[in-house]
C-alpha cells in the first residue's frame, strides 16, 4: 500500500525499467516552470500584455480603466504576469508603470518552441 504523502520522485524511481536508467525530473522547476505557462495561458492576461505592449509603459489605473475591469482583478492579474517575470515595473513618484519584460517572452517562447519540438 502506498503511503499518501509519497513523493511522486518516489514513485517514478521504483517503477524504472531494469536497464538501470531513472528519471531525473526537477518537479520542483516543473512546478516554476508551469505557472510560468499558465501565466500567459490565459485570454484576459494575453489582453494586459496586449495593451502593455501598445501602451510602451502604462499605470494599474489606465489598464483597469481602458479594460473596463476591477482594479482588484487587473493588479491580481498584473501581480501572476509580474511574478512569472513577464513584465517589470518601475516606480515614479507614487505611480508604478508596467513594461513588457520582452527577454523574458523571448526565453518562454523558445522554450516552448524546444519543448513541443
Amino acid at each position: 500500500m502506498m503511503v499518501a504523502s509519497q513523493s511522486n520522485e518516489q514513485t517514478l524511481s521504483s517503477a524504472k525499467p531494469s536497464t538501470g536508467s531513472s528519471i531525473n525530473v526537477d518537479y520542483h522547476a516543473l512546478k516554476k516552470a508551469a505557472l510560468v505557462l499558465r501565466a500567459l495561458n490565459h485570454k484576459l492576461r494575453q489582453q494586459l500584455l496586449k495593451l502593455i505592449e501598445e501602451e510602451k509603459k502604462i499605470t494599474v489605473t489606465e489598464i483597469y480603466v481602458r479594460l473596463r475591469l476591477e482594479q482588484s482583478v487587473a493588479s491580481q492579474h498584473l501581480a501572476i504576469l509580474r511574478k512569472a517575470g513577464i513584465v517589470n515595473t518601475e516606480r515614479d513618484g507614487k505611480f508604478i508603470f508596467y513594461t513588457v519584460n520582452y527577454k523574458r517572452i523571448d526565453e518562454i517562447s523558445h522554450f516552448v518552441k524546444e519543448l513541443v519540438g
